[in-house]
């Protein structure tokens, strides 16, 4: 019998491969993306120092007030948007995206593409 891996669990093992090669300094911080079934997070992360920057996500209530679902593309658009302008706020201009072991297609790439044309380089 043939047994499937869990789809989080070959998630995780993507993941840690792209974090061996993806690291955030100060300089040029990681843009973490997590997403699960009702929300969206994003959150820019200094490795060196082990400090989270500026975060996002469809649970802040002035955000998800404004959404009509918090688990749809228009709702990645927001909290790209949003990260971008907090990231700008405290002078981060160039990133590296970290997409945590999902496929850059659908939400995280509608979230990266609002974080960029918010002003965020990657």
């Amino acid at each position: 019998m043939i047994k499937k891996p869990a789809r989080n669990v070959a998630r995780k093992k993507r993941q840690l491969r792209i974090r061996n090669k993806v690291q955030g300094n100060m300089s040029k911080p990681r843009l973490s993306v997590f997403r699960s079934n009702k929300h969206m997070y994003a959150q820019i992360i200094d490795d060196v120092a082990g400090h989270t920057l500026a975060s996002a996500s469809t649970k802040e209530k002035d955000l998800a007030t404004t959404l009509e679902k918090t688990s749809d593309i228009a709702a990645a658009k927001a909290v790209g948007e949003r990260i971008g302008k907090k990231a700008l706020a405290i002078g981060i201009t160039k990133v590296v995206f970290d997409r945590s072991g999902y496929i850059y297609h659908g939400k995280v790439q509608a979230l990266a593409d609002a974080a960029r044309e918010a002003g965020l380089e990657f």
